[in-house]
């Protein structure tokens, strides 16, 4: 199955000068735990992505003030980003590899298309399998067994 078959389509996107509160918000409103982080709205090529931990662990934990600080402050910078024509194996891999549990999914330009998270991955397997999609991508490529 192709990732454009599972992602969550035309995500919420910001920019690096958007406000961490206003990010928050975002993630509040639309029920998301990830905003790409984008160039601009005539160029949505990432540049970024925060999550909600990145605000808790880059942010709060440190005392800083959430409302002096901007998308930018707290983002990881070169997101990992994933084909929409990629293969959900593809998507696993790529997932267990880089030890993350979104990402963000671009088109041929490069373009934000969508993000697609490991629950997209689990709830698309049968029940019996759900948990060894789970283990695969929290587990390091390196230390995969081979697939059955």
């Amino acid at each position: 199955m192709n990732v454009q078959d599972l992602m969550t389509p035309k995500p919420f996107c910001c920019y690096r000068d958007t406000s961490l509160m206003e990010v928050a918000a975002m993630m509040r409103d639309h029920d998301c735990g990830m905003i790409p982080v984008v160039e601009s709205n005539s160029a949505p090529r990432p540049i970024g992505a925060i999550t909600d931990r990145d605000i808790v662990v880059r942010c709060l934990a440190r005392s800083m003030d959430p409302q002096n600080c901007t998308a930018q402050d707290m983002m990881t910078k070169n997101p990992v980003t994933i084909s929409q024509d990629a293969t959900d194996h593809e998507a696993r891999d790529m997932m267990a590899n880089h030890q993350i549990r979104r990402l963000i999914v671009v088109d041929d330009n490069h373009n934000v298309v969508g993000v697609l998270a490991q629950a997209d991955l689990a709830r698309q397997e049968p029940e019996a399998t759900v948990g060894r999609v789970v283990r695969d991508i929290s587990t390091p490529a390196s230390q995969h067994q081979p697939r059955p």
